[in-house]
């Protein structure tokens, strides 16, 4: 189960969370017996991240809104992560875009939310709530989101591998 070689695995992790300390423990933890196993050394590997291991996951984080310039896994992650149903309201993206200039100017970093699941208007009602937090309490937020974000994420990993190995299994009988 989740038979990868080093370099695969890296690289698919690196797709989840792009911070260097974090990719080294998971997959130095490997070979990984289940979905679940892997799921929790990574959930520990990324508990506490520090703000230079924030500053460095978002450095391949797109603003909220805006498309992931790069290709690849976490490209495509970000694609689907911020589809919503109000995602072409013109007068909510023009919203976010000025909230989101504010933040980085008050915070020194883009806005993170994990996106899936909630629509453009619930992600600027919690833009403009962050806003007024303190610097020490959005960072914890922020470390708190890009948690739930790797882990959505590798859980979607995790389960393509195994269904890939699965697969490959059933063909070698």
């Amino acid at each position: 189960m989740l038979n990868l070689t080093t370099d695969e695995l890296r690289s698919r992790l690196r797709g989840c969370l792009n911070v260097n300390r974090w990719v080294d423990d998971v997959a130095g933890q490997a070979p990984f017996d289940s979905v679940d196993q892997l799921l929790d050394a990574a959930r520990n590997a990324a508990t506490p991240l520090t703000e230079p291991e924030i500053d460095e996951a978002l450095a391949d984080h797109p603003r909220i809104g805006e498309k992931h310039a790069g290709q690849g896994a976490a490209q495509a992650f970000s694609k689907s992560e911020q589809s919503s149903v109000d995602a072409d309201d013109v007068e909510v993206n023009a919203a976010i875009a000025r909230c989101n200039a504010s933040y980085e100017q008050r915070f020194g970093r883009v806005f993170l939310i994990r996106a899936k699941g909630r629509s453009r208007a619930e992600i600027l009602g919690e833009l403009t709530r962050r806003l007024e937090l303190d610097p020490e309490t959005e960072v914890g937020i922020v470390a708190s989101e890009l948690r739930d974000i790797t882990m959505l994420r590798l859980r979607a990993v995790a389960e393509e591998i195994d269904a890939e190995s699965s697969q490959s299994q059933e063909l070698q009988k």
